[in-house]
């Protein structure tokens, strides 16, 4: 019997040949991650350990990104704690704001995760790396503590759900659309603790950006990760960026999966999700009457270089509507310089929109665009579960970039062609 990509990384990582959905393995990680919300309670449980040194400085990725630039007294404490612990192990990776962004963005553009490796993360999102080909998920922060000190992970081997997409995408359907598409078919737990396996001919067609913001968002149907095996596309992204040679697996044609989902993608309309699931995804042409007070682009799901690009396409000459609030955040700190450079920045400012530095901020409700009661938003964030983005009595429906800028456009969802041609 063959194996499935997922159990092929997993395999590797702990010297077998094989492994097998529901068996316990410890397995060795190629990167370990935490930022200023998870690292500070696992950096507490690595001092109770007793571990004099962390497993390997070279493999150690502290990202502060939530709540900075520092909001107020705690958040600056807690990305204090991060700091004098990176100086303190001599952690190679420790990315202070003005050098680094948000950290699913960041770390693979940074080469530090490539194909075939085994990461986790103290945050659910650390599922994006799957996008590259490699095995990636999110842990609590006592296993980020456990493995700051071992350099390994226990995990139960997860069963594999093949999704195959097929068909032609309109032009302003992308990543987002489809994951939004898939989420609302399976349910929040349709694929509870499985890897996704996102394949066909429409998966093959994607960018790196719309492949990251699939696997991205896997943890909201309750995978355990997402995974897109590494092709032509993956290897160009990864040739100048990738710090450690890629391992590049396939799945055997013979591999067993616990079920096969096929999609027709043919004229699928652009996605939202309306509150308060990722879940309870309807599309666009059901959404047009519903007025928002705020649109986000931005997150560690579309706050990549091509999703301003596409935002910035609709926004073009036009002008943000004068009871809406559009906040724009570049993943990070080059992508921002990048679309500086290219003036996208600039078109965002004179459509009124206010250009954010490098955060993970309103996606949480933490900063940077809190929702005040009674207030509705659209954005390109990952979750809109109730009081997500600020009050419990707030809305917030989840879409693609160009949504997000039509929206803003017209003070109402709004598909793109409305508003860009």
């Amino acid at each position: 019997m063959g194996q499935t990509i997922t159990e092929k990384i997993l395999a590797a990582h702990c010297d077998r040949e094989a492994v097998r959905p529901g068996e316990f393995i410890s397995a060795r990680l190629d990167l370990v991650l935490a930022n200023d919300i998870t690292a500070p309670l696992g950096l507490q449980e690595f001092a109770r350990i007793g571990a004099p040194r962390v497993f390997d400085p070279d493999r150690v990725a502290l990202v502060p990104d939530h709540s900075t630039p520092n909001k107020d007294i705690r958040s600056a404490e807690q990305v204090r704690i991060m700091r004098e612990f990176a100086r303190a192990h001599s952690i190679t990776h420790y990315f202070e704001i003005g050098r680094g962004g948000i950290e699913h963005t960041l770390l693979p553009d940074e080469g530090l995760v490539t194909s075939g490796d085994c990461v986790i993360g103290a945050d659910s999102h650390t599922c994006t790396y799957g996008a590259l080909g490699a095995f990636s998920t999110g842990v609590g922060s006592t296993d980020f503590a456990a493995a700051l000190a071992t350099g390994e992970c226990w995990f139960r081997v997860p069963a594999s759900l093949q999704l195959v997409y097929h068909g032609v995408l309109d032009e302003w359907v992308g990543g987002k659309d489809l994951i939004l598409h898939t989420i609302g078919r399976l349910g929040v737990d349709g694929a509870h603790y499985q890897a996704m396996e996102f394949t066909g001919e429409v998966i093959a067609g994607l960018s790196m950006a719309d492949r990251f913001t699939m696997c991205n968002m896997a943890i909201e149907a309750g995978a355990k990760n997402g995974i897109i095996a590494p092709d032509e596309t993956t290897l160009a992204y990864t040739e100048p960026r990738a710090r450690h040679a890629p391992r590049l697996y396939a799945s055997d044609p013979d591999a067993e999966y616990a079920q096969v989902i096929e999609f027709d993608c043919s004229g699928l309309e652009p996605q939202v999700a309306f509150p308060s699931l990722p879940s309870n995804v309807h599309p666009v042409s059901e959404a047009r009457d519903i007025r928002v007070d705020q649109a986000v682009i931005g997150s560690c799901t579309n706050g990549r270089l091509e999703d301003l690009r596409l935002a910035a396409r609709v926004l073009g000459g036009r002008s943000v509507h004068p009871q809406v609030r559009l906040i724009v955040i570049p993943g990070t700190q080059e992508i921002y310089l990048q679309a500086m450079r290219e003036g996208l920045l600039e078109m965002f400012a004179e459509a009124g929109a206010v250009v954010s530095p490098p955060t993970c901020g309103p996606c949480l409700g933490g900063h940077m665009g809190v929702l005040a009661k009674g207030e509705c938003a659209i954005s390109t964030t990952n979750r809109n579960f109730v009081g997500r983005m600020g009050h419990p009595e707030s809305q917030v429906y989840l879409a693609g970039p160009a949504v997000a800028a039509a929206s803003a456009v017209l003070g109402r969802i709004a598909h793109p062609r409305e508003v860009a041609e």
